[in-house]
C-alpha cells in the first residue's frame, strides 16, 4: 500500500516539475500597473541580409508605408527610393538588425514604456522563418538588458478558411519555450506574467473579415494547451477581440461562442484602431461608457480587463492597391498632436484601468506608432506620408512614459495634455 501512496505522490509532482520550463521568477509578476505596446518587428529593408524579397517602405508605385521613422539615432540605415525635401536619399531601418531591436528597447527604458508584446503571426508561427525568429530572440535579449517586461501575442492573421487549425501554435509555443526560452531567459527574467503565470496572447478572436470561423479552428484546445499543459501550460491567456465583443456587434460576430472563449481565458484586450475619432462629437464619452461596462462584464465573470488605446490612424498608401475601389484618405484619423491619444489614456484610467495597451510601438504602415518617427517625411507626389503636427520625433514615446507614470498614481489623473520643460 506504502508502493502505492508514493507512487501517486510523485504523479501528482509531475506537472509542478515540469512547469519549471517557465521561470518561476520575473521582474514583472503581473500586468497591472503597466503599459505595453504592441510590436511589429517586420520590417526589411534591401541589403539588410534577411533575404526579403519585398522591403517595407516600398516605392512611389506601391509603398505600405504613411508615417516615416526618423532613423537618425539607427546604427544601420538603408537608402530606399524616396527623396527628402533637400534631394538626399530617404532612410529607413531594418528589424532585422540587432541594433535596431537594441535602440528601440533602449527608448523603451529612457522614457519609462514598460515592454511590449511581440506579435507572432500565424505563418511565423507555422512556417518558422528564420527572420522572424532571429527578430524575436533579438528582442529577448534587448528585454533582459534593458529590464523591459516582453511577452508573445499570436496575430491569427494569415490562418486560412478551411484545412487549418491553431495547431500551428501550440507547436510553435513548445519550440519558443524549448528553443528560444522566451519564458525562462538566460539573463534577467522579464517575462511579463499575471498572478505568476506567463501571459500569452491570442490576438484575432471575433472579427467579421476573417477567412477562419471561429468554431471550427480549435480555439478551445490552444486555450487549454497554454493554461493546462503539464509541460508548456501554466499561463495565463489573454484575447485580442473586437471593440463590440460584450454586445456582439458592429464590428464583432453575433456568436455567443465568443462569450464562451472569452470565459475561458485570463484576459480580455478590446482592439479600438479607427473605432474611436477625435473628429466625432463626444466620442469619448462613448469610449468612457463602453470601458466601464466592459469592465463591470469582465468583473462579473472573474476576468481582467486591459483597454486598448492608439494615437491616430493613417492607412492610404497601404489601400490604394488593397482596397482600390475604398482608398483610405491620408490621416483619416488624426492625432492632433497628441491630445486624441491623451484623451484616450486619461478616459481609460479615469474609468478605472490599471494597465493599458497601446498600439503600436513600431507601426508606419497604419501610421499608429509611438516610437521617433519625423516632421519632416520624404516629399513624394504620389505617395503622402502624415507628419507630427510639429511635434519632436520622441513626443509620444514620452507621452506614454507621462501616462504610464499617471497609470501608477506617480502623477495625478489630468485631462490635460501635459507639456515638456
Amino acid at each position: 500500500m506504502k508502493r502505492y501512496v508514493t507512487a501517486f505522490l510523485f504523479l501528482l509532482t509531475i506537472p509542478a516539475l515540469a512547469q519549471r520550463k517557465h521561470s518561476r521568477e520575473s521582474q514583472y509578476p503581473t500586468y497591472h500597473g503597466l503599459i505595453m505596446a504592441g510590436y511589429q518587428g517586420w520590417f526589411r529593408a534591401a541589403g539588410d541580409g534577411s533575404g526579403a524579397k519585398h522591403f517595407a517602405y516600398g516605392d512611389e508605385t506601391r509603398s505600405g508605408i504613411d508615417m516615416w521613422p526618423d532613423v537618425s539615432e539607427y546604427e544601420k540605415t538603408y537608402s530606399t527610393p524616396f527623396k527628402l525635401a533637400d534631394g538626399q536619399p530617404a532612410k529607413f531601418f531594418s528589424s532585422y538588425d540587432k541594433s535596431t531591436t537594441d535602440l528601440h528597447f533602449k527608448w523603451m527604458q529612457e522614457y519609462g514604456i514598460d515592454g511590449v508584446f511581440m506579435q507572432r503571426f500565424f505563418n511565423n508561427a507555422k512556417h518558422r522563418d528564420s527572420s522572424s525568429g532571429v527578430i524575436l530572440k533579438n528582442a529577448f535579449a534587448a528585454a533582459s538588458k534593458y529590464h523591459r517586461a516582453i511577452a508573445v501575442m499570436y496575430d491569427l492573421s494569415g490562418l486560412k478558411a478551411s484545412g487549418e487549425d491553431c495547431s500551428a501554435i501550440i507547436a510553435d509555443w513548445k519550440y519558443l519555450v524549448d528553443q528560444l526560452k522566451v519564458t525562462n531567459q538566460p539573463d534577467a527574467k522579464t517575462y511579463l506574467q499575471e498572478n505568476g503565470k506567463p501571459v500569452v496572447a491570442i490576438w484575432g478572436i471575433g472579427f467579421p473579415d476573417r477567412p477562419y470561423q471561429l468554431r471550427n479552428i480549435g480555439l478551445e484546445r490552444l486555450i487549454d494547451f497554454l493554461k493546462n499543459d503539464p509541460v508548456y501550460g501554466g499561463c495565463a491567456v489573454m484575447l485580442g477581440v473586437p471593440t463590440a465583443w460584450r454586445t456582439l456587434n458592429a464590428d464583432c460576430i453575433p456568436d455567443p461562442y465568443l462569450h464562451t472563449l472569452i470565459q475561458q481565458a485570463d484576459i480580455v484586450l478590446p482592439w479600438i484602431v479607427q473605432r474611436y475619432s477625435p473628429l466625432l462629437h463626444n466620442d469619448m464619452d462613448r469610449y468612457r461608457d463602453n470601458t466601464l461596462e466592459d469592465m463591470a462584464w469582465c468583473r462579473q465573470h472573474q476576468l481582467e480587463y486591459v483597454p486598448c488605446v492608439y494615437p491616430g490612424f493613417s492607412w492610404h498608401n497601404l489601400s490604394r492597391y488593397e482596397f482600390p475601389d475604398d482608398v483610405k484618405p491620408s490621416g483619416s484619423i488624426p492625432r492632433q498632436g497628441g491630445r486624441f491619444y491623451w484623451q484616450q489614456i486619461t478616459t481609460a484610467i479615469s474609468a478605472g484601468a490599471t494597465m493599458l495597451y497601446v498600439a503600436m510601438f513600431d507601426e508606419v504602415n497604419e501610421a499608429t506608432a509611438i516610437f521617433k518617427t519625423t516632421d519632416q517625411p520624404p516629399a513624394s507626389a504620389t505617395t503622402p506620408f502624415i507628419n507630427l503636427d510639429g511635434k519632436p520625433a520622441d513626443h509620444y514615446l514620452w507621452l506614454t512614459g507621462q501616462a504610464a507614470k499617471m497609470l501608477r498614481h506617480e502623477l495625478p489623473v489630468s485631462i490635460r495634455m501635459p507639456e515638456r520643460n
